[in-house]
């Protein structure tokens, strides 16, 4: 029987961050979301494989590299990310088409990454409605974001972040922050399952599973924290405020992906809360996140 709930990656997250998951279209088990994006990524997957080529000599793809004769020169870098993430991509598509051969007794394509994708988006809406439509959706997402580390791997920075608030996963999160552009939402993964998964905005609820206080470090985005806390009082207090968390105009603007100006339109029409420490204004994450997760379910 087909659920009625999506299995698709981007629901899994959605539900990881507390909201729910979409239906499952008819006969499917992914919503018309996850269907299109699994779609989409598939179709991007033959130019990530190329460009990952373009930089298995470690030269990055987008610099020129004086050719010689007589092969390598001895010592010349090799890229075996760039190596291994085109081997996972071939791996990868070739055991979703023999899935789909097996099960569906059709002729196969050529083992080659242009051939194997046609195949599998001709079979998508059957890969939608097969029992793992799920895991299908998660790796090939995953492959995506893989070859992207590969092909511009000095914008990424890792951080670790902690265990994975999810039951029974046993990996560890880690916040993947694009330095060369602060103003883009860092994204936060489990190493053990990329289903795992949650983006800026996503972060004030994960933080809350964490079990992270004002005092806590929280997760990075391009340059400081992502939700900066305002100092809390030294000694005992009773004042409930000191264990809220407080973010800045920037924080804000940086995780929901808006211009700063929304986000002074949106902190007066709504009230938020605010602090002011050493010329800075902090807004009141809770009233930061009532106002922009309900714009976010309402999208």
């Amino acid at each position: 029987m087909v659920t009625t709930v999506c299995a698709g990656t981007s629901c899994v997250r959605r539900e990881g961050a507390g909201r729910a998951r979409r239906p499952a279209a008819p006969a499917s088990r992914l919503c018309l979301d996850c269907h299109e994006r699994l779609v989409r990524d598939l179709n991007r997957l033959p130019e990530l494989y190329e460009e990952c080529a373009r930089h298995l000599d470690g030269s990055g793809g987008d610099r020129a590299v004086e050719r010689t004769s007589g092969g390598p020169l001895p010592g010349m870098p090799f890229n075996l990310r760039a190596a291994d993430v085109r081997t996972q991509i071939l791996a990868v598509l070739s055991a979703w088409a023999s899935l789909v051969l097996e099960e569906r007794h059709l002729a196969g394509p050529r083992r080659a990454v242009v051939p194997l994708v046609n195949f599998l988006t001709r079979n998508g809406t059957w890969l939608a409605s097969h029992d793992a439509a799920g895991e299908v959706s998660a790796e090939i997402a995953q492959l995506v974001r893989r070859a992207l580390g590969v092909i511009d791997p000095t914008t990424n920075r890792r951080i670790p972040v902690g265990d994975c608030v999810e039951p029974g996963c046993s990996g560890a999160l880690t916040a993947v922050v694009q330095t060369r552009r602060p103003q883009l939402p860092a994204t936060i993964t489990c190493g053990a399952d990329a289903s795992h998964h949650w983006v800026g905005h996503e972060w004030l609820q994960l933080s809350r599973r964490l079990g992270a206080s004002a005092g806590a470090a929280a997760p990075p985005a391009g340059r400081g924290r992502p939700m900066a806390a305002v100092p809390a009082p030294a000694g005992p207090t009773t004042d409930p405020e000191a264990e809220v968390r407080w973010m800045t105009a920037a924080d804000i603007a940086r995780l929901w992906d808006m211009p700063p100006g929304s986000v002074y339109r949106h902190a007066s029409l709504q009230k938020w809360r605010r602090r002011s420490r050493s010329g800075r204004t902090y807004y009141h994450a809770g009233d930061v996140y009532e106002t922009l997760h309900g714009r976010d379910a309402a999208a």
